[in-house]
Protein backbone atom coordinates (compact mmCIF):
# COMPACT_ATOMS: atom_id res chain seq x y z
CA UNK A 1 0.00 0.00 0.00
CA UNK A 2 1.32 3.68 -0.87
CA UNK A 3 2.67 5.45 2.20
CA UNK A 4 0.43 9.04 2.27
CA UNK A 5 1.72 11.94 3.42
CA UNK A 6 1.23 13.56 6.65
CA UNK A 7 2.43 17.14 5.26
CA UNK A 8 -0.21 16.62 2.47
CA UNK A 9 -2.52 19.38 4.57
CA UNK A 10 -2.37 22.87 4.52
CA UNK A 11 -0.60 25.29 7.47
CA UNK A 12 -3.33 26.75 8.44
CA UNK A 13 -4.20 23.08 9.89
CA UNK A 14 -1.09 22.89 11.88
CA UNK A 15 -1.80 26.16 13.28
CA UNK A 16 -5.20 25.59 14.18
CA UNK A 17 -3.55 21.77 15.50
CA UNK A 18 -1.37 23.78 17.57
CA UNK A 19 -3.28 26.63 18.71
CA UNK A 20 -5.99 23.68 20.08
CA UNK A 21 -3.31 22.14 21.99
CA UNK A 22 -1.23 25.24 23.50
CA UNK A 23 -5.15 26.07 24.16
CA UNK A 24 -5.28 22.33 25.72
CA UNK A 25 -8.93 22.09 23.77
CA UNK A 26 -6.94 19.92 20.92
CA UNK A 27 -9.16 16.37 22.60
CA UNK A 28 -12.80 17.96 22.14
CA UNK A 29 -14.54 15.81 19.68
CA UNK A 30 -15.54 17.13 16.87
CA UNK A 31 -17.85 16.67 14.07
CA UNK A 32 -17.13 18.22 10.51
CA UNK A 33 -18.97 17.07 6.90
CA UNK A 34 -17.77 17.51 3.62
CA UNK A 35 -20.51 18.16 0.55
CA UNK A 36 -20.43 20.46 -2.42
CA UNK A 37 -23.11 23.10 -2.68
CA UNK A 38 -23.52 23.29 -6.88
CA UNK A 39 -23.97 20.34 -9.18
CA UNK A 40 -20.17 20.23 -12.33
CA UNK A 41 -20.82 21.00 -16.10
CA UNK A 42 -24.69 21.95 -15.33
CA UNK A 43 -25.55 18.20 -14.97
CA UNK A 44 -27.82 16.72 -13.08
CA UNK A 45 -25.79 14.81 -10.45
CA UNK A 46 -22.14 13.85 -9.05
CA UNK A 47 -21.13 10.11 -8.97
CA UNK A 48 -18.62 10.00 -5.36
CA UNK A 49 -15.44 8.83 -6.01
CA UNK A 50 -11.70 9.01 -4.10
CA UNK A 51 -12.62 6.44 -1.19
CA UNK A 52 -10.03 4.75 -1.84
CA UNK A 53 -7.62 7.11 -1.71
CA UNK A 54 -9.32 8.24 1.38
CA UNK A 55 -8.81 5.08 2.63
CA UNK A 56 -5.01 4.24 1.95
CA UNK A 57 -4.22 7.94 3.44
CA UNK A 58 -6.54 6.88 6.89
CA UNK A 59 -4.57 4.10 7.19
CA UNK A 60 -0.78 4.92 6.13
CA UNK A 61 -1.48 8.85 8.08
CA UNK A 62 1.66 8.82 10.35
CA UNK A 63 4.44 11.98 11.05
CA UNK A 64 7.27 10.86 10.04
CA UNK A 65 10.55 12.43 12.15
CA UNK A 66 11.40 14.44 8.95
CA UNK A 67 8.25 15.87 8.56
CA UNK A 68 9.03 16.93 12.24
CA UNK A 69 11.91 18.15 11.62
CA UNK A 70 10.74 19.95 8.87
CA UNK A 71 8.20 21.92 10.99
CA UNK A 72 10.34 22.72 13.78
CA UNK A 73 12.19 24.85 11.24
CA UNK A 74 8.65 27.41 10.87
CA UNK A 75 8.55 30.66 11.98
CA UNK A 76 5.98 29.69 13.92
CA UNK A 77 8.00 28.10 16.53
CA UNK A 78 5.85 25.21 17.01
CA UNK A 79 6.32 23.99 20.96
CA UNK A 80 8.77 20.50 21.26
CA UNK A 81 6.50 18.82 22.87
CA UNK A 82 3.58 19.36 20.25
CA UNK A 83 5.95 17.65 17.72
CA UNK A 84 6.64 14.98 19.34
CA UNK A 85 3.12 14.52 20.11
CA UNK A 86 2.94 14.67 16.64
CA UNK A 87 5.26 11.56 16.34
CA UNK A 88 2.94 9.79 17.96
CA UNK A 89 -0.21 10.53 16.10
CA UNK A 90 -2.11 7.95 14.62
CA UNK A 91 -6.14 8.43 13.25
CA UNK A 92 -8.27 6.85 15.89
CA UNK A 93 -11.36 8.39 14.86
CA UNK A 94 -14.78 7.44 13.26
CA UNK A 95 -15.22 8.32 9.09
CA UNK A 96 -18.62 7.58 7.48
CA UNK A 97 -18.94 8.08 3.89
CA UNK A 98 -21.23 7.54 0.46
CA UNK A 99 -19.60 4.30 -1.50
CA UNK A 100 -18.02 4.73 -4.33
CA UNK A 101 -20.32 5.27 -7.39
CA UNK A 102 -23.35 6.78 -5.90
CA UNK A 103 -24.95 9.69 -7.87
CA UNK A 104 -24.90 12.33 -4.98
CA UNK A 105 -26.23 15.59 -4.96
CA UNK A 106 -25.52 19.30 -3.50
CA UNK A 107 -25.71 19.88 -0.02
CA UNK A 108 -25.56 16.61 1.46
CA UNK A 109 -22.73 14.58 3.56
CA UNK A 110 -20.72 12.34 1.39
CA UNK A 111 -18.12 12.05 4.12
CA UNK A 112 -18.56 12.59 8.03
CA UNK A 113 -15.65 12.80 9.93
CA UNK A 114 -16.28 12.41 13.83
CA UNK A 115 -12.84 12.33 16.12
CA UNK A 116 -10.73 14.95 18.28
CA UNK A 117 -10.88 18.92 16.99
CA UNK A 118 -6.88 18.27 16.10
CA UNK A 119 -6.97 14.75 14.08
CA UNK A 120 -10.48 15.96 12.11
CA UNK A 121 -8.47 19.18 11.62
CA UNK A 122 -5.70 17.13 10.03
CA UNK A 123 -7.60 15.37 7.57
CA UNK A 124 -9.35 18.02 5.85
CA UNK A 125 -7.06 19.36 2.72
CA UNK A 126 -6.36 15.49 1.82
CA UNK A 127 -9.74 14.14 1.96
CA UNK A 128 -10.97 17.56 0.28
CA UNK A 129 -8.46 16.52 -2.56
CA UNK A 130 -8.86 13.01 -3.03
CA UNK A 131 -12.25 13.66 -2.85
CA UNK A 132 -13.18 17.01 -5.43
CA UNK A 133 -10.81 15.42 -7.96
CA UNK A 134 -12.31 12.04 -8.40
CA UNK A 135 -15.38 13.06 -7.80
CA UNK A 136 -15.68 15.76 -10.75
CA UNK A 137 -14.02 12.90 -13.34
CA UNK A 138 -16.13 9.98 -12.71
CA UNK A 139 -19.18 12.43 -12.94
CA UNK A 140 -17.23 14.03 -16.70
CA UNK A 141 -16.78 10.18 -17.46
CA UNK A 142 -20.84 8.95 -16.55
CA UNK A 143 -21.87 12.15 -18.36
CA UNK A 144 -19.90 11.09 -21.41
CA UNK A 145 -21.53 7.71 -21.24
CA UNK A 146 -25.12 9.22 -20.96
CA UNK A 147 -24.60 10.13 -24.40
CA UNK A 148 -22.51 7.53 -25.48
CA UNK A 149 -24.12 4.16 -24.00
CA UNK A 150 -23.49 1.71 -26.06
CA UNK A 151 -20.17 2.57 -27.80
CA UNK A 152 -16.49 1.92 -26.24
CA UNK A 153 -14.84 4.75 -24.34
CA UNK A 154 -11.54 4.82 -23.50
CA UNK A 155 -9.34 7.47 -21.50
CA UNK A 156 -6.56 8.72 -23.30
CA UNK A 157 -5.93 11.59 -20.51
CA UNK A 158 -2.35 10.93 -19.53
CA UNK A 159 -0.15 12.85 -21.10
CA UNK A 160 -2.50 15.95 -20.64
CA UNK A 161 -3.40 15.42 -17.13
CA UNK A 162 -1.66 17.23 -14.04
CA UNK A 163 0.91 15.04 -12.94
CA UNK A 164 0.77 11.42 -12.80
CA UNK A 165 -1.22 11.27 -9.93
CA UNK A 166 -3.91 13.13 -11.30
CA UNK A 167 -3.41 10.34 -14.82
CA UNK A 168 -3.32 7.23 -12.25
CA UNK A 169 -6.36 8.02 -10.21
CA UNK A 170 -8.01 9.92 -12.81
CA UNK A 171 -8.52 6.87 -15.37
CA UNK A 172 -9.50 5.10 -12.37
CA UNK A 173 -12.51 7.43 -11.36
CA UNK A 174 -13.32 7.30 -15.24
CA UNK A 175 -13.87 3.81 -15.28
CA UNK A 176 -15.91 4.41 -12.18
CA UNK A 177 -17.92 6.57 -13.85
CA UNK A 178 -18.57 3.83 -17.24
CA UNK A 179 -15.47 4.03 -19.36
CA UNK A 180 -14.16 0.51 -20.33
CA UNK A 181 -10.23 1.13 -20.83
CA UNK A 182 -7.38 3.48 -20.13
CA UNK A 183 -3.78 3.96 -21.90
CA UNK A 184 -2.13 4.54 -18.24
CA UNK A 185 -0.48 1.40 -17.80
CA UNK A 186 0.13 2.32 -14.34
CA UNK A 187 -3.80 2.54 -13.48
CA UNK A 188 -3.98 -0.86 -15.35
CA UNK A 189 -1.59 -2.26 -12.87
CA UNK A 190 -2.76 -0.80 -9.85
CA UNK A 191 -6.40 -1.01 -10.52
CA UNK A 192 -7.11 -4.19 -12.78
CA UNK A 193 -8.26 -2.01 -15.35
CA UNK A 194 -7.92 -2.68 -18.96
CA UNK A 195 -5.76 -0.46 -21.38
CA UNK A 196 -5.64 -0.41 -24.84
CA UNK A 197 -3.47 1.74 -27.11
CA UNK A 198 -2.82 2.33 -31.02
CA UNK A 199 0.18 3.35 -32.46
CA UNK A 200 1.44 7.54 -32.77
CA UNK A 201 1.83 9.09 -36.09
CA UNK A 202 5.71 9.45 -35.22
CA UNK A 203 5.12 6.08 -35.79
CA UNK A 204 3.89 5.90 -39.46
CA UNK A 205 6.38 8.66 -40.13
CA UNK A 206 9.46 6.62 -39.07
CA UNK A 207 9.01 4.41 -41.99
CA UNK A 208 9.53 4.91 -45.65
CA UNK A 209 5.67 4.65 -46.37
CA UNK A 210 2.60 4.86 -44.87
CA UNK A 211 2.32 1.19 -46.28
CA UNK A 212 5.00 -0.08 -45.01
CA UNK A 213 4.42 1.27 -41.68
CA UNK A 214 0.75 -0.32 -41.13
CA UNK A 215 2.16 -3.71 -42.55
CA UNK A 216 5.11 -3.50 -39.94
CA UNK A 217 2.78 -2.99 -37.06
CA UNK A 218 0.35 -5.84 -38.25
CA UNK A 219 3.36 -8.07 -38.66
CA UNK A 220 4.26 -7.63 -34.76
CA UNK A 221 0.71 -7.38 -33.39
CA UNK A 222 -1.40 -9.00 -35.61
CA UNK A 223 -4.13 -10.08 -32.54
CA UNK A 224 -4.25 -6.03 -31.88
CA UNK A 225 -4.40 -4.16 -34.92
CA UNK A 226 -5.59 -0.59 -34.92
CA UNK A 227 -4.23 1.44 -37.54
CA UNK A 228 -4.26 5.64 -37.21
CA UNK A 229 -5.71 6.74 -41.00
CA UNK A 230 -4.80 10.77 -41.08
CA UNK A 231 -0.53 10.87 -40.90
CA UNK A 232 -1.34 12.09 -44.73
CA UNK A 233 -4.38 11.69 -46.23
CA UNK A 234 -7.34 9.75 -44.88
CA UNK A 235 -9.65 8.68 -47.36
CA UNK A 236 -7.19 9.20 -50.35
CA UNK A 237 -4.23 7.35 -48.45
CA UNK A 238 -4.85 6.30 -44.42
CA UNK A 239 -7.97 4.15 -45.13
CA UNK A 240 -6.72 2.41 -48.76
CA UNK A 241 -3.83 1.34 -46.68
CA UNK A 242 -5.38 0.18 -43.99
CA UNK A 243 -8.07 -2.09 -45.86
CA UNK A 244 -4.62 -3.25 -47.66
CA UNK A 245 -3.38 -4.52 -44.69
CA UNK A 246 -6.66 -5.80 -43.45
CA UNK A 247 -6.66 -7.97 -46.23
CA UNK A 248 -3.09 -9.23 -45.94
CA UNK A 249 -4.40 -10.39 -42.00
CA UNK A 250 -7.65 -12.08 -43.33
CA UNK A 251 -5.38 -14.25 -45.50
CA UNK A 252 -3.44 -15.46 -42.28
CA UNK A 253 -7.07 -15.92 -40.51
CA UNK A 254 -6.50 -12.93 -38.65
CA UNK A 255 -9.00 -9.35 -38.20
CA UNK A 256 -7.93 -5.77 -38.01
CA UNK A 257 -9.78 -4.62 -34.66
CA UNK A 258 -10.38 -0.79 -35.96
CA UNK A 259 -9.27 2.12 -37.72
CA UNK A 260 -8.69 5.53 -35.47
CA UNK A 261 -9.34 9.09 -36.71
CA UNK A 262 -7.68 11.62 -35.17
CA UNK A 263 -7.99 14.92 -36.83
CA UNK A 264 -10.27 16.48 -39.49
CA UNK A 265 -14.33 16.54 -39.74
CA UNK A 266 -14.91 13.10 -38.30
CA UNK A 267 -18.38 12.74 -39.01
CA UNK A 268 -17.95 13.02 -42.70
CA UNK A 269 -14.26 11.27 -42.68
CA UNK A 270 -16.24 8.37 -40.10
CA UNK A 271 -19.07 7.99 -42.56
CA UNK A 272 -16.96 7.53 -45.62
CA UNK A 273 -14.42 5.48 -44.28
CA UNK A 274 -17.53 2.92 -42.96
CA UNK A 275 -18.55 2.92 -46.55
CA UNK A 276 -14.81 1.83 -47.69
CA UNK A 277 -14.47 -0.62 -45.48
CA UNK A 278 -18.32 -2.51 -46.11
CA UNK A 279 -17.34 -2.01 -49.56
CA UNK A 280 -13.95 -3.82 -48.98
CA UNK A 281 -16.03 -6.99 -47.08
CA UNK A 282 -14.21 -5.51 -43.79
CA UNK A 283 -17.59 -5.10 -41.66
CA UNK A 284 -16.21 -5.89 -38.87
CA UNK A 285 -13.66 -3.73 -38.59
CA UNK A 286 -14.59 -0.75 -36.23
CA UNK A 287 -13.80 3.32 -36.07
CA UNK A 288 -12.01 4.51 -33.22
CA UNK A 289 -12.10 8.77 -33.31
CA UNK A 290 -10.19 10.95 -30.68
CA UNK A 291 -8.94 14.32 -31.07
CA UNK A 292 -10.65 16.76 -28.15
CA UNK A 293 -13.65 14.95 -27.74
CA UNK A 294 -16.38 15.52 -24.72
CA UNK A 295 -19.73 14.79 -24.29
CA UNK A 296 -20.91 18.09 -26.27
CA UNK A 297 -18.72 17.19 -29.32
CA UNK A 298 -20.03 12.95 -29.10
CA UNK A 299 -23.40 14.23 -29.00
CA UNK A 300 -22.92 16.86 -32.14
CA UNK A 301 -21.06 14.08 -33.97
CA UNK A 302 -23.72 11.37 -33.55
CA UNK A 303 -26.06 13.71 -34.25
CA UNK A 304 -24.90 14.24 -37.57
CA UNK A 305 -24.66 10.08 -37.96
CA UNK A 306 -21.07 9.74 -37.51
CA UNK A 307 -20.16 5.92 -38.01
CA UNK A 308 -18.05 5.90 -34.49
CA UNK A 309 -17.97 2.63 -32.60
CA UNK A 310 -15.41 3.74 -29.84
CA UNK A 311 -14.51 7.33 -28.52
CA UNK A 312 -11.02 8.18 -26.86
CA UNK A 313 -11.23 11.21 -24.52
CA UNK A 314 -8.36 12.31 -23.41
CA UNK A 315 -7.75 16.10 -21.94
CA UNK A 316 -11.22 17.45 -21.97
CA UNK A 317 -12.13 14.50 -19.30
CA UNK A 318 -8.84 13.76 -17.14
CA UNK A 319 -8.68 17.71 -16.84
CA UNK A 320 -12.44 18.36 -16.87
CA UNK A 321 -11.59 21.08 -18.71
CA UNK A 322 -15.08 23.20 -18.66
CA UNK A 323 -15.16 22.70 -14.89
CA UNK A 324 -11.82 22.31 -13.40
CA UNK A 325 -13.21 21.89 -9.58
CA UNK A 326 -15.81 20.92 -7.71
CA UNK A 327 -15.82 22.87 -5.60
CA UNK A 328 -16.28 20.22 -2.12
CA UNK A 329 -16.10 21.78 1.18
CA UNK A 330 -15.75 20.26 4.57
CA UNK A 331 -17.31 22.21 7.84
CA UNK A 332 -17.95 21.37 11.31
CA UNK A 333 -21.35 20.32 12.51
CA UNK A 334 -20.59 19.87 15.95
CA UNK A 335 -18.41 20.39 19.15
CA UNK A 336 -17.87 18.89 22.53
CA UNK A 337 -18.76 21.84 25.49
CA UNK A 338 -16.56 22.18 28.12
CA UNK A 339 -19.16 20.20 29.90
CA UNK A 340 -19.13 17.02 27.40
CA UNK A 341 -22.28 17.86 25.33
CA UNK A 342 -21.99 17.84 21.37
CA UNK A 343 -23.15 21.23 20.38
CA UNK A 344 -24.38 21.90 16.49
CA UNK A 345 -22.92 24.78 15.04
CA UNK A 346 -23.85 26.46 12.22
CA UNK A 347 -21.76 28.75 9.73
CA UNK A 348 -23.96 31.99 9.03
CA UNK A 349 -22.77 33.97 5.58
CA UNK A 350 -24.52 36.83 3.72
CA UNK A 351 -24.40 34.49 0.56
CA UNK A 352 -27.38 32.32 1.46
CA UNK A 353 -26.36 28.94 -0.27
CA UNK A 354 -23.01 29.26 2.01
CA UNK A 355 -25.10 28.76 5.22
CA UNK A 356 -25.12 25.55 6.76
CA UNK A 357 -26.56 22.74 8.10
CA UNK A 358 -26.38 22.06 12.02
CA UNK A 359 -25.82 19.03 13.53
CA UNK A 360 -24.71 15.24 12.68
CA UNK A 361 -26.92 14.09 9.88
CA UNK A 362 -28.05 10.79 7.88
CA UNK A 363 -28.69 10.48 4.36
CA UNK A 364 -31.40 8.19 3.31
CA UNK A 365 -32.64 7.98 -0.51
CA UNK A 366 -36.54 7.32 -0.53
CA UNK A 367 -37.44 5.09 -3.15
CA UNK A 368 -40.91 5.18 -4.53
CA UNK A 369 -43.40 1.89 -5.67
CA UNK A 370 -41.67 2.07 -9.00
CA UNK A 371 -38.45 1.54 -8.10
CA UNK A 372 -36.83 5.27 -8.75
CA UNK A 373 -35.84 7.85 -6.80
CA UNK A 374 -38.06 10.23 -4.89
CA UNK A 375 -35.40 12.25 -3.23
CA UNK A 376 -32.73 11.97 -0.85
CA UNK A 377 -33.59 12.87 2.61
CA UNK A 378 -31.34 13.99 5.83
CA UNK A 379 -32.49 13.51 9.46
CA UNK A 380 -30.51 13.29 12.64
CA UNK A 381 -29.31 9.79 13.76
CA UNK A 382 -31.57 10.10 16.86
CA UNK A 383 -34.49 10.87 14.90
CA UNK A 384 -36.68 7.33 13.82
CA UNK A 385 -35.44 5.91 10.86
CA UNK A 386 -37.61 6.55 7.82
CA UNK A 387 -39.61 2.84 7.12
CA UNK A 388 -41.90 2.14 4.75
CA UNK A 389 -45.75 2.34 6.31
CA UNK A 390 -44.81 5.26 8.52
CA UNK A 391 -45.86 8.36 6.46
CA UNK A 392 -42.55 10.50 5.34
CA UNK A 393 -43.02 14.36 4.84
CA UNK A 394 -40.57 15.14 2.38
CA UNK A 395 -39.87 19.07 2.96
CA UNK A 396 -37.85 21.50 0.75
CA UNK A 397 -35.32 23.23 2.13
CA UNK A 398 -34.94 25.86 -0.52
CA UNK A 399 -38.99 26.32 -0.86
CA UNK A 400 -40.74 25.24 2.27
CA UNK A 401 -44.26 25.81 0.70
CA UNK A 402 -43.62 22.33 -1.50
CA UNK A 403 -44.04 19.53 0.78
CA UNK A 404 -45.00 15.97 0.11
CA UNK A 405 -46.14 12.92 2.00
CA UNK A 406 -45.05 9.53 1.07
CA UNK A 407 -46.32 6.07 2.59
CA UNK A 408 -45.17 3.45 0.45
CA UNK A 409 -41.49 3.62 0.25
CA UNK A 410 -37.87 1.98 0.77
CA UNK A 411 -35.45 4.27 2.79
CA UNK A 412 -31.71 3.29 1.69
CA UNK A 413 -29.43 4.69 4.52
CA UNK A 414 -26.60 6.11 1.99
CA UNK A 415 -23.80 6.98 4.60
CA UNK A 416 -21.59 3.97 5.34
CA UNK A 417 -18.96 3.33 8.37
CA UNK A 418 -15.53 2.91 7.60
CA UNK A 419 -13.33 3.45 10.27
CA UNK A 420 -14.85 3.08 13.70
CA UNK A 421 -12.19 4.69 16.42
CA UNK A 422 -9.24 4.30 14.02
CA UNK A 423 -10.57 0.93 13.12
CA UNK A 424 -10.85 0.05 9.35
CA UNK A 425 -14.73 -1.83 9.20
CA UNK A 426 -15.45 -1.21 5.81
CA UNK A 427 -13.80 -4.01 3.20
CA UNK A 428 -13.18 -1.84 0.05
CA UNK A 429 -14.84 -3.17 -3.17
CA UNK A 430 -13.30 -4.49 -5.84
CA UNK A 431 -13.27 -2.03 -8.79
CA UNK A 432 -15.63 -4.03 -10.84
CA UNK A 433 -18.19 -3.92 -8.19
CA UNK A 434 -18.01 -0.32 -7.61
CA UNK A 435 -18.98 -0.12 -11.63
CA UNK A 436 -21.82 -2.38 -10.95
CA UNK A 437 -23.23 -0.50 -7.83
CA UNK A 438 -22.64 3.17 -10.11
CA UNK A 439 -24.86 1.28 -12.73
CA UNK A 440 -27.49 0.12 -10.17
CA UNK A 441 -27.77 4.05 -8.94
CA UNK A 442 -28.43 5.26 -12.19
CA UNK A 443 -31.11 2.44 -12.69
CA UNK A 444 -32.50 3.94 -9.68
CA UNK A 445 -33.16 7.52 -11.26
CA UNK A 446 -35.71 8.61 -14.05
CA UNK A 447 -34.33 9.79 -17.48
CA UNK A 448 -35.06 13.58 -16.81
CA UNK A 449 -32.49 13.29 -14.00
CA UNK A 450 -30.01 12.10 -15.89
CA UNK A 451 -29.96 13.55 -18.83
CA UNK A 452 -27.37 16.21 -19.91
CA UNK A 453 -29.30 19.11 -21.09
CA UNK A 454 -31.68 20.79 -18.79
CA UNK A 455 -32.09 17.89 -16.50
CA UNK A 456 -34.77 17.93 -13.73
CA UNK A 457 -33.70 18.73 -10.32
CA UNK A 458 -33.68 16.20 -7.69
CA UNK A 459 -34.23 17.37 -4.61
CA UNK A 460 -32.66 17.09 -1.26
CA UNK A 461 -35.10 17.01 1.48
CA UNK A 462 -34.73 18.03 5.59
CA UNK A 463 -36.51 16.36 8.04
CA UNK A 464 -38.48 18.95 9.60
CA UNK A 465 -36.34 18.53 13.15
CA UNK A 466 -33.04 19.81 11.46
CA UNK A 467 -35.21 22.13 9.59
CA UNK A 468 -36.29 24.11 13.13
CA UNK A 469 -32.69 23.43 14.54
CA UNK A 470 -31.19 25.24 11.33
CA UNK A 471 -33.63 27.96 11.88
CA UNK A 472 -33.53 28.44 15.74
CA UNK A 473 -29.32 28.72 15.18
CA UNK A 474 -30.05 31.66 12.45
CA UNK A 475 -32.44 33.56 14.39
CA UNK A 476 -30.30 32.82 17.68
CA UNK A 477 -27.60 34.31 15.69
CA UNK A 478 -29.78 37.30 14.05
CA UNK A 479 -30.77 38.27 17.84
CA UNK A 480 -27.13 38.46 18.71
CA UNK A 481 -25.96 40.62 16.16
CA UNK A 482 -28.67 43.07 16.69
CA UNK A 483 -27.90 43.30 20.34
Amino acid sequence: MRKEFALHTDKYQINMMYAHWVNGSHKRKAVFEAYFRKLPFGNGFAVFAGLERIVQYIVGLRFSEEDVRYLSEQEEDYAPAFLEELLQFHFQGTIHSMKEGALVFPDEPLIRVEGTIMEAQLVETAILNFMNYQTLIATKASRIKQVAPDDILLEFGTRRAQEADAAVWGARAAYVGGFHATSNMLAGKMFGIPTKGTHAHSWVQSFGSEQEAFDTYARVLPDNVTLLVDTFDTLRSGVPHAIHTAKQLEAQGKRMNAIRLDSGDLAYLSRQARKMLDDAGLGYVKIVASNDLDENTIMNLKAQGAAIDTWGVGTQLITASDQPSLGGVYKLVEIESPEGVMIPTIKISSNPEKVSTPGKKEVYRIIGTHGKALADYISYPEETAPRSGARLKLFNPLHPYLKKHVDRYEALPMLEPIFVNGFQVYKLPELEEIRRYHEQQLDLFWPEYLRILNPEVYRVNLSEQVWDRKQKLIAEHMQQDME
